[in-house]
C-alpha cells in the first residue's frame, strides 16, 4: 500500500463532514487521556496490535493526536496523527457496524484539519488503504515507490 500526500492548505470545509454523523447521533472529538485504555483496547479488538500500539503514542503528544466517534457513550471510530511517523495520518478505523454514516470522513478530516493548526502544510496518509477515498476526499496524490517506506524492517512477530 503506498503513501500519499495531501495538501493540508487546501483541505474542504470540515463543519459539512462533521454534520453528517451528528445528525445520527455520532459526535466526533479528541481523545483525552483517561480513556485511552478503552480506545487502545478497542482498537486491539477490532483492528490489530500494531494500530494498537501507534494509537497509544498519540497520547504522548500535546495536544492528544488522536480523535474518536462516539455514539451513546460508546466509542465507534477513531483515527489518529503524528504517531509513526510526524506528519503522518493514520491509522483510522470505523467499527463495522457503524460504517457508511460518514464518521470514517469525518475523523479524517478533523485530523488533517488539527494537522493544519499545529503548523504542518502537507500531511502523508501512511500506508493508504482505500486510495480512490483519500483521492476523492482531499485529492490526494500517491507517493511513487513508497511501499514498505518507513515501515520498512519493522518487526511483525
Amino acid at each position: 500500500m503506498p503513501d500519499m500526500l495531501v495538501k493540508l492548505y487546501d483541505l474542504p470545509p470540515l463543519e459539512p463532514a462533521l454534520a453528517k454523523p451528528r445528525k445520527t447521533g455520532i459526535d466526533i472529538r479528541r481523545s483525552i487521556t483517561p480513556e485511552k485504555h478503552i480506545v487502545i483496547e478497542w482498537i486491539k479488538t477490532h483492528f490489530s496490535d500494531f494500530w494498537a500500539s501507534e494509537a497509544d503514542a498519540a497520547y504522548a503528544r500535546d495536544p492528544v493526536s488522536c480523535f474518536v466517534a462516539v455514539e451513546n457513550e460508546t466509542l465507534i471510530g477513531f483515527a489518529c496523527y503524528d504517531v509513526t511517523k510526524r506528519g503522518f495520518f493514520g491509522p483510522t478505523g470505523v467499527g463495522e457496524a457503524a460504517r457508511g454514516r460518514g464518521a470514517g470522513k469525518a475523523l479524517f478530516l478533523v485530523c488533517l484539519h488539527d494537522m493544519w493548526a499545529q503548523g504542518y502544510g502537507y500531511g502523508i496518509i501512511g500506508a493508504a488503504g482505500p486510495v480512490e477515498f483519500y483521492q476523492k476526499t482531499v485529492n490526494a496524490v500517491v507517493i511513487e515507490d513508497s511501499w514498505p517506506g518507513v515501515y520498512r524492517g519493522m518487526l511483525r512477530t
